[in-house]
This record gives C-alpha cells, structure tokens and sequence, in this order.
C-alpha cells in the first residue's frame, strides 16, 4: 500500500465508519468518523507526523466530535422534538380535549366517545351525555373531570 499516503488511510477509515453508521443505528459511529477524517486533514497538513501523534490526534479529534454533538446539537434536536415526545403515547395526546360520555360514571368509572372509539374514563361522578375533559392518564384510563 505504499501508493496510500497516510492521510488517505485516515480518509479511508472516516469513510467505514460513516458507511458503518449508515447501515447501523445510532450516531456514535459518525462522529468517530468525523474525527478520523479531521485527523487525515492533520496529517495532509503536517505529512511528517508520528504515528503516535496521529493516535493522540485522533482520540482528541474523535472525542471533541462526540462532546460536540452531546453537549450542543443533541440538546437543540431535542427541544424542537416536543411535537414527537408523545408520538406513541397515544391516550397523552387526548389531555385538554374534549368528549361527551356514552357511559355514565358511576363509582368513578365511565365511558366516553372519543373519535369512532370509546374509552374508558376515570372521575367524578357524572351523568350519560355529560362534557368532560381529558386532564390525565393512567394506562389506557383517561382521567377526566367536567368540562367548564
């Protein structure tokens, strides 16, 4: 392999690794990655580096890509995801709303429309026909109280 020149082969690693993040889940790979490529830029510029000081490069490289994404982009990605939080939660996305009961409540439990289904609700003590709103959770009970 003497046509490599030792930057390539830093090139050449970033390259697998970001392949090996793309068909893995996750994003670790990718910032290793990130600093195996910034070591072979090191080593492009400075061609007579050791090869101890390629290593020492690339763990201080492969490190600041990481605390990077941990510590300033993953928090910005995870404040503009409130909209997801409850994506799969899907009785946590009925809290505020909403719906009139099918089913008296009766000894604190009920039934309400909520869309085509019904739900099992959870409250007060209220009349068939009675507006409710959503203000909890427990498992698949809503938690309800009359609506205003």
């Amino acid at each position: 392999m003497s046509f490599l020149s030792a930057h390539h082969l830093w090139w050449l690693l970033a390259l697998l690794l970001i392949a090996l993040e793309v068909a893995l889940p996750g994003y670790f790979l990718l910032w290793i990655g990130i600093g195996a490529g910034a070591t072979g830029v090191l080593v492009w510029l400075l061609p007579g580096t050791s090869l101890l000081a390629q290593a020492v490069a690339f763990t201080v490289f492969a490190l600041l890509a990481c605390a990077l994404y941990a510590y300033m982009l993953r928090p910005r990605l995870r404040r503009g995801d409130a909209a997801g939080e409850r994506l799969n939660r899907r009785a946590e996305q009925l809290v505020g709303q909403r719906y009139v009961l099918i089913e008296p409540i009766v000894n604190g439990r009920g039934r309400a429309r909520v869309g085509d289904g019904e739900w099992l609700v959870n409250g007060p003590d209220l009349p068939l026909g009675a507006n409710v709103e959503v203000v909890g959770v427990d498992g698949n009970m809503l938690k309800v109280r009359p609506a205003a």
